[in-house]
């Protein structure tokens, strides 16, 4: 078993921009950050301020024996206003792009992860059917500039999220962005607060956490295919793909149709336009158990994450499975990752995933790579600061980077490419 991991595996970490670089002021998440009534914990501000200490950034995930690089491009800073391209933010994602390379880091680039800039709330959000037109329209200058550095795109981090942020609250008839409370996202206050400083009013405001009803699911899906086809037709040799965060679901007697319809609308929903995909951006972090009656919350004494997660790293190898079954195409996990302040367990979090991993790819799963979730500790949106996925910690007073010891644990898997070294 130990040296199942095919000889072109591709080892390393995730960020998203709009958690690492900072000061990110022109997106939507800004304005709900700084709405009135905000649920966030915390202003991101400088975050780890990795807009200006990328070069420094990448150097220390490659002195670790990391081989690859998960990040996103902030499309805010990309085109601040419609149809307007900052030379400036294009030149600073080609020198990134460019430090990955030159230490050896393969760029994994998501277009989007959920922040999105803030005219597209004039325009009615991710409700416009517009959208496939301009997020293509993004799309098609990003390739055309950048696309010669990219290998592997993700369009969208987790379409399905929506969905399943919709299914929590569907019993009281409000769907809020992802982390915020049914209380938060109810008030009229705090939604009509985040939708004026976006420059509109509360009826045009639906962020990307939002689509989840048919009419804007068929919205992204378009986008998602329409951005594919742009991509491919500038860059043919891109592997473009999409992400989608999936749980273990299993079920207790009684549970097992439950299960079965979860999974149907978080994974099935969205099949039919990841057909076409080169690769599939899997993300796992627990699993979920359906009885008759729903959800069924952890076993007392279970041992659960900073985000109230089951502790199940066994979940990974599990998802991996029941996507093979559907989708025959190759699989990156793109997220996998553990909140915690005991780096011990995040050490034995990673070990028994990737044996899961390591099995499936054993049985013949075509598994391309890795990513953990996360590079840093970082701004972990409504939750601020207080939940720590990083596998390198930052201290945010003076943005000095501190190896864990789970860092220098993946890294001596991706060196080795196996579990035993």
């Amino acid at each position: 078993m130990e040296n199942v991991f095919p000889v072109n595996f591709i080892w390393g970490s995730s960020t998203a921009a709009y958690q690492v670089e900072g000061n990110n002021t022109n997106s939507d998440f800004w304005a709900e950050e700084h709405a009135e009534g905000s649920p966030y914990l915390d202003k991101s501000g400088d975050t780890i301020d990795q807009y200006r200490l990328y070069r420094e950034d990448i150097a220390l995930m490659a002195s670790l024996g990391l081989k690859a690089y998960r990040f996103s491009l902030e499309w805010s800073r990309i085109e601040p206003e419609s149809g307007q391209f900052s030379r400036s933010a294009i030149e600073h994602y080609r020198d990134v792009l460019n430090t990955c390379h030159e230490f050896g880091l393969t760029p994994i680039v998501a277009l989007h992860h959920f922040s999105s800039p803030r005219w597209l709330m004039r325009l009615g959000g991710w409700a416009n059917p517009n959208i496939p037109e301009l997020f293509s329209a993004y799309c098609e200058v990003v390739i055309r500039e950048l696309g010669n550095l990219i290998p592997y795109v993700l369009t969208f981090n987790e379409v399905n999220l929506p969905i399943m942020l919709r299914d929590v609250f569907s019993n009281i008839g409000v769907i809020p962005p992802v982390g915020i409370d049914t209380k938060s996202w109810s008030s009229p206050k705090w939604r009509e607060s985040a939708a004026k400083l976006c420059g509109t009013t509360v009826d045009q405001y639906f962020t990307f956490h939002m689509i989840s009803d048919e009419a804007s699911i068929g919205i992204l899906k378009e986008a998602h295919l329409k951005a594919r086809k742009v991509i491919k037709g500038i860059q043919p040799n891109i592997k473009v793909g999409l992400s989608m965060a999936l749980s273990d679901l299993q079920s207790i007697p009684g549970g097992e149709a439950v299960a079965e319809k979860k999974w149907k609308d978080n994974f099935g929903e969205y099949v039919d336009i990841v057909q076409g995909d080169d690769f599939f951006g899997l993300q796992n972090y627990t699993r979920e158990v359906y009885g008759p009656n729903g959800l069924v919350k952890p076993t007392d004494g279970a041992e659960l994450t900073q985000m109230k997660y089951e502790f199940y790293p066994e979940a990974l190898g599990n998802v991996i499975r029941k996507v093979a079954k559907e989708l025959h195409i190759p699989i990156i996990i793109t997220e996998h990752g553990i909140a915690t302040d005991d780096d011990s367990r995040r050490i034995e979090f990673i070990r028994r995933g990737l044996e899961g991993v390591q099995a499936c790819v054993a049985e013949g799963i075509d598994i391309r790579g890795y990513m953990y979730w996360s590079s840093f500790d970082n701004f972990e949106w409504n939750s601020g600061y207080s939940m720590t996925f990083g596998i390198i910690e930052v201290d945010r007073a003076t943005q000095e980077r501190k190896v864990k010891e789970s860092a220098k644990y993946l890294g001596r898997i991706a060196q080795n490419n196996s579990l035993t070294f």
